[in-house]
């Protein structure tokens, strides 16, 4: 028998409202979606802003290379070289940029495999993502901007070989070293790497990646490529030239130097921020306080007047000491860094010119390699809050610290060398190291060496 008394009101109202929820949710179902697809589209969207300013500082840390370091160099070689210097630093930065777009880039920064090497998932930028993991950047923007450092140590090489080197040695060289040296360690300290990863090893703006691997291998082929003959033929110590080119062009070069890595260290934030900020503070006084400190030391050492190359000197030497640790130290530290950076410069070129009689022409390793290790191995203390520092990454404290920078450093720097005279060896299998000496006493713009004539005019 069916019960037809009547259905209580509560009970209808759930049944209509149950009915009505029914229909609706077919309805809500596409809606849900599309939210749901606006914000993972969101999630992998560039921020404007950040993408702005990561471009502006690749283009303004190029002038750091050129011409700022082709500058620097050139102005405080012989004239009859000074156009060289322009020559081999131009055509190495344009092979390296161009392998760095085909291979470099995937090397450094492809999907982590091994954390010795990335995969080659970004060959020829095929495979670049909407923004780079981590940040808020298009990854072609950071593959740009992290091509600048990849440019920078051939550049800085290019100080240890001037007046004797041959072109096509040169360009040949900076290009296999690139690959060989420079992309693994990059993948090693900011590629997700090993060292990064296991010693939790840091390197704000390239003291260890950059100016630690060009250091240890520009003493490198100092020794492979030998002495100046105008000083191996006499036994003196190997000095910088006794007659530069243009100490003008070496201010000019430092000061767009100086600018450049300000750049850099900005964009190394890979935002728009404070952090950005005062990296680019740090940078700056840094500078000033080594290019101080070396005008002082000129000034005790029995110079009657300033030095404009001596404030160059000074000031680029403070940019290689802070650029481990710009953007993670306050500018307490940065002055200390520079007033440490000058002395140690100076007394570190002389020890390898005067002493080890190595003829690094323009103090290469001085000025970038002990300059950058110093910086690398006390960025552990400056780290600290009570110095002022950010702090530590989360299980690191000073002790795991000290190691992972000192550890780092000693592989970097064994890598580097070894190498180094690997690749420096091979390539002048096919394209000899050096000029004639007729060449090398003429001046490279002045004599023909085989694959190229630099004529004045």
């Amino acid at each position: 028998m069916i019960d037809s008394s009547p259905m209580p009101p509560s009970l209808a109202r759930l049944r209509r409202l149950l009915a009505l929820g029914a229909l609706a949710i077919p309805a809500l179902i596409p809606t849900l979606a599309q939210a749901q697809s606006a914000q993972d589209a969101l999630a992998d969207a560039a921020d404007s802003g950040d993408t702005a300013w990561m471009l502006a500082a690749s283009l303004l840390a190029l002038l750091l290379v050129l011409p700022g370091l082709a500058l620097f160099h050139a102005g405080r070689v012989r004239a009859a070289s000074m156009v060289s210097v322009f020559a081999q630093t131009g055509a190495a930065v344009a092979l390296v940029s161009l392998l760095w777009v085909v291979v470099g880039y995937t090397l450094a920064f492809g999907s982590v495999t091994s954390g010795w090497l990335g995969s080659g998932n970004a060959w020829m930028l095929i495979d670049l993502g909407n923004v780079r993991d981590g940040t808020l950047v298009p990854e072609s923007a950071y593959a740009l901007f992290e091509m600048v450092f990849a440019l920078l140590p051939p550049a800085l090489m290019v100080g240890a070989w001037v007046e004797r080197a041959r072109f096509g040695w040169v360009v040949g060289f900076c290009g296999l070293w690139s690959l060989i040296v420079y992309a693994p360690v990059a993948h090693w300290v900011w590629g997700g790497g090993w060292l990064a990863t296991r010693l939790g090893t840091v390197d704000y703006a390239g003291g260890l990646v950059v100016h630690v691997t060009s250091g240890v291998s520009a003493l490198v082929v100092a020794l492979l490529m030998g002495r100046r003959e105008r000083f191996a033929a006499t036994g003196a110590a190997p000095v910088p030239s006794p007659a530069p080119g243009s100490p003008v062009l070496t201010v000019a070069g430092a000061g767009l130097a100086w600018a450049g890595s300000l750049a850099l260290a900005g964009g190394s934030a890979l935002s728009a921020g404070d952090d950005a900020a005062m990296a680019l503070i740090n940078t700056h006084i840094c500078a000033a306080a080594a290019a101080l400190v070396w005008l002082l030391l000129e000034r005790l050492n029995g110079h009657h007047r300033p030095s404009a190359t001596g404030f160059a000197q000074g000031a680029v030497a403070g940019l290689a000491m802070i650029a481990p640790v710009a953007g993670y130290v306050g500018v307490g530290s940065a002055i200390l860094l520079g007033l440490i950076a000058a002395p140690l410069v100076r007394g570190g070129a002389a020890v390898v010119r005067q002493s080890l009689h190595i003829d690094d022409s323009l103090d290469v390793f001085a000025r970038h390699g002990l300059a950058g290790a110093a910086g690398t191995v006390l960025a552990a203390l400056a780290l600290s809050p009570r110095l002022g520092g950010t702090g530590y990454a989360q299980g690191m404290d000073l002790a795991h610290q000290v190691v992972g920078q000192v550890v780092a450093l000693g592989a970097v720097a064994a890598w580097s060398a070894i190498a180094t005279a690997i690749a420096a060896l091979m390539v002048s299998m096919a394209l000899p190291m050096r000029v004639t000496r007729e060449a090398e006493m003429a001046g490279l713009d002045e004599g023909s060496h085989g694959e190229s004539v630099f004529k004045a005019g």
